[in-house]
């Protein structure tokens, strides 16, 4: 474990290095216990680098066996070699030279599943961030790209596959029964894109012809048995490679492109190239294992790794500030191509609900930072929801302002003019800048600035004029490092909706730049006077959320009805719903505290029994719009003194509203959605089984509530239905006998399948109240909780801590006494996950005081841990900074 340094790397400290390595060839003597690398490196001075600046290569925890410069060993003196550093203080005075480095590691000790390890006796590497530097020194940095060739030896027995980057040139047998295959890449990349592969691992074999007729063939590895679950992954593979070629028109260059599933994995999937790494949670699936959801992630997963082929391998960063340059534009496009394949406003309301639910709060709190980060201690912590999902949006917004033509033509030219190359925002910005002929400059900064701005919203109708007008004002709120912000450019898309519910036409607007449905907001206050609007319409803004931001509209409470029953766009129909129910809950959270129950509108179970019954409306689309706003968003609402139990109370109290208004047409289209044909995981099934499973959550609320999730429990026929009544059961009848038995059944039928007892001890671990920390301490003693596996730790402990609001956030501190003996006991064996446990505590400082008080007891507990890991020294100082 590498503990902290306290060196603090900054975006504008970044110097080229002095050297280059265009050629790595690089020989695995694999081994569990010793395995030899010996790494062959083309070096090569950067013009103007003065002849003897010393060649400096990183390293962690090596063990240097020799080193050579053009075949001659090196003597001690030439040279100095620690765990974590290799220093050449005079290397050659030629330009070029070759470098001969020998180390030796252990991949079964490798616990922090980072640089060569094994899982379940499969080799497997994790280079990204950092990680190549745990295989041997090297300039362990994005913008050094070579061109690997790579020799695999190893034991027929032990490893019959022998997979890395590229394409197969060369294998045959060795004494020994040993055996060995050559991989070459011919694309120059980053050691973080390095990879390597090695065991017993069955496979799923297909091919893939490219738009220009070119066969690629396509192989999916997972363990021995589980072959069959693997068909949706490369079903989904298949339809990425094919929309590449029809959205972007990019085509895979090389002549295989292999995924492999590993069970020990500390991220979801690696792009490596050509040989894509997944956790297998990500890649095997069939109706009886995997909920609807789980299909839709694999679906996006498998998308989001290919597509990083261009944007990210083909074209990488030029360093880490640069992340979102390859995951933030990645994840647009995984988005894009999901909505394809399904419902695009339900994907967009799905998307935009995991970003408010994880970006917000982190643009709220201590660990807030801009898209691009302007420094970071450990670079790790910073693959974050701002760089991923908020990354995802101002690409978004790029093609908003820009209209779809002009956003493919400056991708276009993006990576052909960086096609090979380390990019940075600056390069991406101007390619747009060069094909539209308009100034980014400001735009830029959602680039370089944290925080969610605001725009304050008042309107007003002159019916004389026939005058429509809106003052917008725009702020961004301080966030915790920086106080003064400057204003952005914020494209806000609107409708005026009238009384029939379609957009009102206007004459023309004045007072700000609107085009194509689109306000574009640049000052602090603008004002736009929309003229021959005769009838006051019911304003529609941020449509299909445009920009991501908060808004603050003075806008009466029958308009959020009348745009959530009519509104032509569909996010901001679901918009309006879901701030009637926001409003709703803050307003019972006001009543708890002051000591009276909570009163809810007749019209909010009424809205729910229209929206459920209209039938012009996706399934899917319904159930989003049924699901009451979670207690996290409802906290970050309310943003001080903060109660987890009374929020908990009144949402509550408005399901059993909502569910007893609603009990006969509930109960009627819950048995009328009913599956009656064989189990599809096509959007429309999944729909229905959705909204299905959200009538079943607010049926169970009321009496016989247990009686029904129990007979839905005992007749399901795929897991999504399954898991859906054992939540239920679990949430809302847990001393009751049916949950007991559900979960008992449960667990002797999935007992033997990891990810599915996963379901099992997640559901579990987010079940409210203040036991079930209790039961959570339990569950760790569990034959099938491992606390070396990143999946098992997160399915129970992360559920708890990040999920359960009522439980973690218990009075007493238990929760958080928890949270600092198992953060710490993580830690030693995987700082990276420990590291992400501990961002659980980001929004602290919004409990009421007791709370408050206990929680920064629990941080202060472990930043006073004497040789705390970077990753988790980091996250816990500037969570209490």
């Amino acid at each position: 474990m590498r503990t902290d340094t306290g060196q603090v790397f900054r975006l504008d400290g970044y110097r080229p290095s002095d050297y280059l390595l265009p050629q790595t060839e690089l020989t695995f003597w694999l081994l569990s216990d010793q395995t030899i690398v010996v790494a062959e490196l083309t070096v090569e001075r950067r013009a103007g680098v003065d002849v003897g600046a010393p060649l400096v290569l990183d390293g962690d925890g090596l063990v240097l066996r020799s080193i050579a410069i053009d075949r001659r060993h090196l003597a001690a003196s030439h040279y100095e070699a620690t765990p974590d550093r290799l220093v050449i203080s005079h290397p050659p005075f030629e330009s070029r030279f070759k470098l001969t480095l020998e180390t030796e590691i252990a991949p079964s000790k490798n616990q922090a599943l980072m640089g060569l390890f094994r899982s379940n006796h499969v080799y497997c590497t994790q280079c990204e961030a950092e990680g190549f530097r745990r295989i041997t020194y090297f300039l362990d940095r994005p913008d050094i790209l070579s061109v690997y060739t790579v020799r695999i030896e190893a034991s027929r027995e032990e490893a019959p596959l022998l997979l890395s980057n590229g394409n197969l040139v060369e294998s045959g047998e060795l004494a020994d029964d040993r055996h060995y295959a050559v991989w070459h890449d011919p694309f120059p990349k980053p050691s973080y894109l390095f990879a390597l592969v090695a065991g017993k691992l069955g496979a799923v074999r297909d091919s893939f012809v490219t738009a220009s007729g070119r066969d690629v063939e396509l192989g999916i590895y997972v363990e021995h048995g589980k072959e069959r679950l693997a068909a949706y992954a490369m079903d989904a593979l298949k339809r990425s490679m094919r929309w590449d070629e029809e959205v972007f028109g990019l085509e895979y260059d090389l002549d295989v492109f292999n995924i492999v599933a590993v069970s020990d994995f500390n991220m979801g999937a690696m792009e490596n190239k050509g040989l894509n790494v997944f956790n297998d949670k990500n890649v095997l699936a069939d109706e009886e294992t995997a909920t609807d959801a789980d299909f839709a992630s694999i679906e996006a997963m498998i998308a989001h790794e290919y597509f990083h082929n261009w944007t990210g391998n083909r074209v990488t960063c030029r360093d880490w500030f640069q992340l979102c340059l390859k995951e933030g534009l990645t994840r647009y496009r995984d988005q894009e191509f999901s909505a394809d394949q399904r419902s695009r406003s339900v994907k967009r309301i799905s998307d935009v609900r995991k970003l408010r639910t994880h970006q917000f709060p982190e643009d709220q709190g201590p660990l807030a930072h801009p898209v691009r980060p302007r420094r970071y201690r450990e670079i790790t912590n910073f693959y974050t929801a701002t760089v991923y999902e908020k990354g995802s949006e101002v690409v978004r917004m790029i093609r908003t302002i820009l209209g779809p033509h002009l956003f493919r033509k400056g991708m276009d030219l993006y990576l052909k003019r960086h096609d090979g190359e380390a990019a940075t925002i600056e390069d991406f910005l101007k390619v747009f800048e060069d094909v539209s002929d308009r100034d980014l400059s400001q735009f830029a900064l959602w680039y370089d600035q944290a925080g969610t701005p605001n725009l304050n919203v008042t309107t007003s109708h002159n019916p004389a004029s026939s005058q429509f007008t809106l003052e917008i004002e725009q702020s961004v709120p301080p966030t915790h490092s920086e106080g003064h912000k400057r204003l952005m450019h914020i494209p806000l898309a609107f409708g005026l909706v009238g009384p029939d519910g379609t957009d009102m036409a206007y004459d023309g607007a004045k007072g700000a730049s609107v085009e194509n449905g689109i306000i574009h907001i640049r000052n602090r206050r603008q004002v736009v006077r929309f003229s021959g609007v005769s009838e006051r319409p019911a304003l529609s803004l941020n449509r299909g959320f445009s920009a991501p931001i908060t808004l603050t509209v003075e806008q009466r409470p029958e308009d959020h009805f009348f745009l959530a029953r009519c509104d032509s766009d569909l996010f901001s129909r679901w918009q309006a719903s879901n701030k009637l129910l926001s409003d709703a809950l803050v307003a019972s959270f006001r009543s708890l505290l002051g000591g009276k129950t909570p009163e809810f509108s007749g019209g909010l179970a009424g809205l729910a029994g229209i929206i459920a019954g209209d039938q012009t409306l996706e399934h899917a689309f319904r159930a989003l719009a049924l699901i009451l706003p979670d207690e996290a968003d409802v906290a970050r609402e309310i943003s001080a003194n903060i109660d987890p139990d009374a929020i908990f109370a009144g949402r509550e109290a408005l399901i059993s509203t909502i569910a007893k208004a609603n009990r006969e047409q509930f109960s009627a289209l819950y048995r009328e959605l009913h599956d009656k044909g064989p189990f599809s995981p096509d959007a429309a099934s999944a729909g229905r089984r959705a909204l299905r499973n959200v009538l079943l959550d607010y049926l169970s609320a009321l009496e016989g509530g247990a009686a029904l999730a129990a007979m839905h429990f005992a007749g399901a026929t795929n897991m999504t239905d399954r898991a859906a009544a054992l939540t239920a059961l679990a949430h809302r009848h847990s001393d009751s006998t049916e949950a007991c038995q559900a979960l008992a059944a449960f667990e002797r039928k999935y007992r033997a399948d990891p990810l599915v007892m996963d379901k099992w001890f997640q559901i579990q671990a987010a079940t409210p109240g203040h036991g079930t920390v209790d039961t959570v301490k339990v569950l760790m003693k569990h034959p099938c909780f491992s606390m070396t596996n990143p999946n098992r730790i997160r399915s129970l402990v992360g559920t708890f801590v990040s999920a359960n609001q009522t439980g973690f956030h218990r009075p007493d501190g238990a929760g958080y006494q928890f949270f600092v003996e198992t953060v710490l006991a993580v830690e030693k064996r995987n700082p990276q996950v420990a590291a992400r446990l501990a961002t659980a505590l980001r929004s602290w400082r919004s409990l009421e005081p007791g709370r408050q008080s206990k929680a920064r007891e629990a941080l202060l507990s472990i930043s006073s841990t004497p040789n705390l890991s970077a990753d988790l020294r980091d996250i816990v100082e500037r969570t209490l900074a």
